[in-house]
Formats: C-alpha cells, structure tokens, sequence
C-alpha cells in the first residue's frame, strides 16, 4: 500500500450543484481520489437525499452518507445576487463544475457553461440529466425507476412468468452508471486539458448511460432475437444461474466444458457429462429447465456451507447468495479493509463507510472524512478564497447564506 501521502486528484477542486445519485455518486468517486469536493446546497434544506429515508441515525440519513464522505458543505441562495456572485468566484477558482439539472434550468440560473466557461477557460463543466439536452424527451423528468423501464433493463430482469410484473433492480442501478460515467467524463476533460490547456463540457443523459450495459442483451437483438426474463439464468450459458440447497441457495457458474466436467464430479453426478442433452453449453442451454432440475436434485442434499466447502476444493465458481449484512461483513471484506469507519477530525462524528475499490501502488485513495454537516464549511470555504469575516459578515447579511446565518 502506498503511503507517500499523494492522490491522484490532489489539488483538483470540484463544486457540485448537483442533488440525489447521479452528481453526488460522481463526485463521490472525484473525492475518493483526493478531489476537494465543494457541495453546493440550499440554505435550510440541502441536498433532498439527506432526508431520504427512513431509517435516520441522529436525524441524518445513510443513505446520504454513502454519496458524500470526504466533501465539504456550503450553504447559497442562488436566487440573491450575493449568493449567485460567491457562487462565480468559487467557479473562477476550480476545475470541475457538476449539475444534474433539467435542460434550461442551469440557464435560468445563470449557472450554464457558456457563462461559466466565461469565468474559467479551463473548466471542466458537467451537466447530467435523464434524457440529455436534446431529443424529443430532453424535457422529461427522468429518475432510476423511469430509466430502469426505458433503457429494457426491467423487461429482462425477474422470473419468466409471463403473468408476472416487470420487476427493477434492487438498488438505483441508472443512477450509479450514470454517476459513473459522469465521473469517467470529468477525468477524461482533465486529462485533455492537461495536454491542450482547454477545458470542456460533458454532457449526459442516464439513458443514454445505462444502454452501453445492455450488452449480452443488446447483441441478441442484433442477432435478430428478442430477450426475456429468465430469472436467474443465462441467455448463452449453463449451469450460470441461482439453485436451490438444503438450506438457502447457491449462484453456480461453469463457463467452459472443463468447469463443467468438475462440477459434475463434485456434486457426484458423473453422469450429466455423458448426457446427450448437457454435452456441450449449446446442448445445456437448450435443456437449461431439465439441467436445474438435476442439479436442484444433487444440490438439495447438503447445506449451502458444505457446498461451497465442496465446491471451493473442486475449482468450481460458486457462491453464496449473501444478506446485505452478510454481504457488507465477512472474512473477505475484513482482510481487504472494505467497510470501516471515518470520523470528524474533534473525534465527535464516526459513520461507517464503504471503501472504492481502487487501489494505486504509487498514489493513495480512500475516504478520509464523514459526510458534511448542511452548511458546515460555508464560512470555510470563502475564508479559503480569500474572503475576510468582514466579507462574510456582509454576505450573510445580505441572505446569501441563508436565513440561518
């Protein structure tokens, strides 16, 4: 582990506009690389996301913990001169500007690239919304739910049952690509600013995100063939799918015909592999219904743990299907260092984190600090500027702040 004290993004200030998933998860990923992360919010309310739920610990949500270690939180009302003109000067000193607005609305606050871009010739403006800034729905709402059903991901996700409804995936899966590839565009106009000194716009919808992932589904309808919900299995191989043990169940994924064959043998059914119907993956997609059927009846037999005791020593890919809890605490995530905790530097404040996988032989990363307070670094952050408590003093007079200060 790298310990020079170096992150890739040292000294890279990033403000974000942005609220909920797909700007907090972007910047998130800037902060873990040593970004300071500047969190723009709404005097009195914030960020929606912080009061996203329940559950709340102390009146906050973790939810909200999860999108915004590692930033610090100013409080600016936009709709006053003083705040919009604080607002500028932040932008004239950074290098990253990220708004997941609807098309217009950066506009009407004077807060669009064209005036932005003014200030800092070598910005990098981001700006994400469901649609993107044109087509015929750009002037759409647009949030994970939506975009789930649009991009075909619902239409291929849960049991074949032709009476039964579409069903989303479990967690705000477009809104994280999205974040994603928002922050994947940041890092690519940093780059490109590094060798032509020109900053840029990146511009993107969470449609137009999500489809690249369709991919093994995508290439179906490019063959010409329609793709459905299949549960658990696999459209193009077998056994790939979830199956029944004595006491839960366990994700088997044999993707070549040596998998295949130690499978067999270590579930005892030697058999199956001189079985007309399994002898090649083509044959066992085929009769993918009667395969689970054999292999519920083998596996049905032990424990789960005793499986996977068997399994492991045979070479087979498999694996429990864990808890979230389960998920988040075990052997594995405890020798990696994957969920541990931050605190506030007075000691006062510890939340739990998950740590990005990220991991550089000459550079650090990581969360350092917990989510920030609403307005915790306002006074902070223009002192770093250069603003006097004079100064300071006059903008929050003047409401800039908000009625808070």
């Amino acid at each position: 582990m790298n310990t020079n004290g170096t992150r890739i993004l040292d000294g890279v200030t990033v403000v974000d506009l942005s609220t909920f998933v797909t700007g907090g998860f972007c910047s998130l990923m800037l902060a873990n690389q040593g970004a300071d992360v500047i969190k723009v919010e709404r005097p009195g309310t914030g960020d929606d996301i912080r009061h996203s739920g329940p559950p709340f610990v102390d009146g906050e949500s973790p939810y909200y913990w999860t999108l915004n270690y590692d930033k610090r939180s100013v409080e600016l009302d936009l709709k006053t001169e003083s705040g919009k003109e604080a607002l500028y000067d932040l932008v004239a000193e950074a290098d990253v500007f990220v708004q997941n607005f609807r098309p217009g609305v950066a506009d009407r606050l004077g807060v669009d690239y064209d005036t932005l871009s003014d200030l800092n010739e070598g910005l990098v403006y981001c700006s994400i919304s469901a649609f993107g800034d044109t087509g015929p729905w750009s002037q759409r709402p647009g949030y994970d739910l939506l975009v789930q059903g649009m991009s075909g991901i619902m239409s291929v996700t849960g049991e074949p049952d032709p009476e039964g409804r579409p069903v989303k995936v479990g967690l705000p899966q477009t809104d994280l690509i999205t974040g994603m590839w928002a922050a994947f565009g940041v890092m690519n106009g940093l780059y490109k600013r590094e060798l032509t000194g020109e900053g840029d716009r990146v511009e993107l919808g969470m449609l137009d995100a999500t489809l690249p992932w369709l991919t093994k589904q995508a290439g179906k309808v490019f063959a010409g063939e329609e793709p459905t919900r299949m549960g658990t299995k696999d459209p193009v191989l077998a056994p790939y799918q979830t199956y029944a043990t004595e006491d839960g169940h366990l994700n088997v994924a044999c993707l070549n015909q040596k998998l295949w064959r130690d499978f067999c043998a270590a579930i005892d059914r030697p058999g199956l592999v001189e079985d007309d119907r399994f002898e090649t993956n083509a044959d066992r997609v085929e009769h993918m219904s009667e395969l689970e059927a054999e292999i519920e009846d083998a596996l049905g037999k032990k424990t789960t743990d005793e499986w996977m005791d068997v399994l492991v020593d045979a070479g087979v890919p498999a694996g429990p299907v864990q808890s979230v809890e389960e998920a988040l605490y075990n052997e594995q995530t405890e020798a990696r260092g994957v969920v541990s905790e931050v605190s506030s530097e007075d000691g006062d404040r510890t939340v739990p984190t998950i740590e990005h996988p990220l991991n550089f032989a000459h550079a650090e990363s990581g969360f350092r600090s917990p989510p920030p307070k609403l307005g915790e670094h306002t006074r902070e952050v223009f002192a770093d500027l250069g603003y006097s408590e004079e100064r300071l003093d006059e903008l929050a007079a003047a409401g800039a702040f908000g009625d808070r200060e």
